[in-house]
């Protein structure tokens, strides 16, 4: 797969949140800790893809084309093979996010404590429109400011708690619609 190809089949939308994470670059840094994952892998390459995956992500917020054409080169993998492990798994993004990531629970408990409710108070609040998120390949939509953003996650794990989310990596529970205001005001951009 061509790296054309990969742009026009998964490339990574420009969103406002793009100017908090830095544009991919590999560094000598991400080569030593990448080459640290892989050795943990002796018997196959292909089984460092999550790791090296994770990386990218933690590093630049979001694993663009160029991120997935890196991996696949570093563990010398047909670049499909990283874009299908990309594109499965929810938890990679394929495009930025914004500065506070907000991951409100959509399984069952949380659906009937009012997540869904919950998801459209914080759009509310922070405006952001999510008609045009594909929930497969860009789930993620963010404010114009590029400060929030927002996407449904599966099962956060306390469903007696419900509704549950996570803002970047800080668990809330109990976060109903009347809570929404005050969650984002503990993130003040």
């Amino acid at each position: 797969m061509s790296f054309s190809t990969l742009e026009e089949s998964v490339a990574s939308h420009g969103t406002p949140g793009t100017k908090y994470f830095a544009p991919f670059v590999i560094t000598s840094e991400l080569e030593a800790e990448a080459d640290v994952r892989i050795s943990h892998y002796p018997a196959g390459r292909r089984s460092a893809t999550l790791p090296l995956l994770h990386i990218v992500q933690q590093k630049f917020g979001y694993i663009s084309a160029e991120a997935i054409n890196w991996v696949a080169r570093k563990l010398e993998l047909e670049t499909v093979k990283v874009l299908e492990v990309v594109t499965f798994y929810p938890g990679f993004r394929q495009s930025a996010p914004g500065k506070y990531h907000i991951r409100v629970c959509r399984t069952l408990s949380c659906a009937m404590g009012g997540s869904h409710e919950l998801m459209d108070r914080l759009c509310e609040l922070t405006g952001i429109d999510r008609s045009q998120c594909d929930p497969h390949h860009h789930p993620i939509a963010v404010s114009p400011c590029g400060n929030y953003s927002v996407e449904f996650a599966e099962c956060l794990a306390s469903c007696g708690t419900a509704p549950v989310c996570m803002v970047n990596d800080d668990f809330h529970e109990g976060i109903t619609v009347d809570k929404a205001e005050s969650l984002l005001a503990s993130y003040k951009a």
